[in-house]
């Protein structure tokens, strides 16, 4: 006869049970997300927010079986929670009026209410996404697994760009509205693979140069960065590739720091002070060499890679921030000149968030053919959306996450420092890519950089000794 386990046994297993199905199906959805233009469209995102939903249900259940009801990182949930309350106050009508013959319409601060609320929901999805990421990956095999499979994502992605590139003729190319010589890979714009790829990118080059990994695991990493790195030149973005040029520097940096780390590490004997000093010296010219080589050998590459088209688009620059020229049409001087008019107009709590596109009409002057739907730059829409309170919340995340990356890497160990240090990049790069354009507008790439943040809260020594759990 089989004895009955005990309860607080079962429950325990239950919720371990619960945890693994919750951690290996956010991977399945990365993977997912990543295939239909990113999830641009509608119904994925409704897919992509149902199954977020429907884990966390899965998340309070395994909470209340292991009699666990905190979360981690609430310096970094609350400015979280503080953007969704601020963007719900936003559609909260203030007062109504009549126009047109329509009675009683509601006014609120945001210009789109609709939209607003989608965007509730979608930035609700990813928080909880973080979340469950930071909570779940709980040893070092599925962290390993968390960051293989983005750096597989930005592989395949890339692979089917420069296929596509290479072979297609007609419209549809296993995706039916990707059209030839528009967007890259499985993205109607080619900026939105970009940001994509320089997440994967930076993720992978980030821990080989920090040394997280050796042996065929490293060769594995270095090989899955040439097709990208090829891919992001192709794709001619140029914003990407001011990125990737930045990227390089960080990554020279790194490398070098990490050298002289080592070298510092070996050195048992106190040395004279001018000595102390030679040698400081020497490290600092060794490194800006390196720095200038790497930078200088990248440049190099993305012009003979990239070629005539390449060149092009970087002469298309001096055209499209000329004044007279942008008058008459829609681009990014235009653009952001306009938004700058409705910023002045609604400094404080913006047009709300999702509201940009029909704000804007008031502001935009061009030739009329082509309404922009956002800034083209991520810190722009931010102050537009939300103003000097969005702005505001904003800084307060990114001030809580800078102290929790800081504490992280205090204590870290090899590979934990090396991943969280290649997180970094990553999330550096897109932070100068939003700059100049919207590539976190897609979901696949706001779903890739929450992930990035999760990785750099997740320290899986301290959650192994708390949680008692097994790799």
């Amino acid at each position: 006869m089989i004895r009955s386990l005990p309860l607080a046994v079962l429950t325990r297993r239950i919720a371990k049970e619960i945890g693994a199905l919750s951690f290996y199906s956010l991977l399945i959805l990365i993977a997912l997300v990543a295939i239909p233009y990113g999830a641009s469209e509608p119904w994925w995102k409704a897919f992509f927010q149902c199954i977020i939903f429907a884990l966390a249900g899965l998340f309070v259940i395994e909470r209340l079986l292991l009699n666990k009801h905190a979360a981690p990182y609430y310096s970094l949930l609350l400015p979280a929670i503080a953007l969704i309350a601020f963007a719900f106050l936003q559609t909260v009508p203030w007062s109504h009026y009549s126009t047109a013959g329509i009675d009683n319409v509601a006014e609120t601060i945001s210009a789109d209410a609709s939209q607003t609320r989608l965007f509730i929901s979608q930035f609700g999805a990813l928080v909880l996404a973080g979340l469950l990421l930071v909570v779940h990956t709980n040893s070092q095999k599925r962290l390993r697994l968390l960051i293989e499979l983005i750096i597989a994502v930005g592989v395949i992605s890339a692979g089917f760009g420069l296929l596509r590139q290479a072979t297609q003729v007609d419209a549809g190319f296993l995706l039916p509205y990707l059209r030839p010589h528009f967007g890259y890979a499985q993205f109607i714009n080619r900026d939105h693979f970009a940001f994509l790829i320089e997440m994967a990118l930076g993720l992978g080059l980030g821990i080989t140069v920090c040394r997280g990994i050796s042996g065929a695991r490293l060769a594995l990493y270095l090989i899955a960065a040439i097709p990208m790195w090829i891919a992001l030149v192709l794709a001619n973005s140029r914003g990407g590739i001011l990125s990737m040029l930045c990227q390089v520097l960080i990554l020279a940096w790194l490398l070098g720091w990490r050298r002289t780390a080592h070298r510092i590490e070996n050195e048992q004997t106190p040395a004279h002070p001018g000595i102390r000093l030679f040698r400081k010296a020497r490290s600092l010219a060794a490194r800006a060499i390196l720095i200038i080589a790497l930078f200088a050998a990248a440049v190099v590459g993305v012009i003979f890679v990239g070629g005539d088209p390449l060149v092009r688009k970087l002469d298309a620059i001096s055209i499209e921030l000329d004044p007279k020229i942008a008058e008459s049409y829609t681009l990014r001087l235009n653009i952001w000149q306009a938004t700058r008019e409705l910023i002045k107009d609604h400094p404080v709590a913006g047009v709300g968030f999702g509201g940009y596109w029909i704000a804007i009409t008031r502001y935009h002057h061009s030739s009329g053919e082509i309404t922009p739907q956002e800034a083209h730059s991520d810190y722009l829409e931010l102050m537009t959306s939300g103003g000097l309170i969005g702005l505001a919340i904003g800084v307060w995340f990114v001030i809580a996450f800078v102290q929790a990356a800081r504490r992280k890497l205090l204590i870290a160990e090899n590979y934990d420092r090396a991943v969280t240090l290649g997180a970094l990049v990553g999330i550096v790069t897109v932070a100068i890519h939003s700059l100049v354009d919207y590539g976190l507008h897609v979901t696949i790439n706001t779903l890739l950089l929450t992930a990035l943040v999760s990785i750099v809260l997740i320290n899986v020594k301290e959650t192994e000794r708390l949680q008692g759990t097994v790799k």
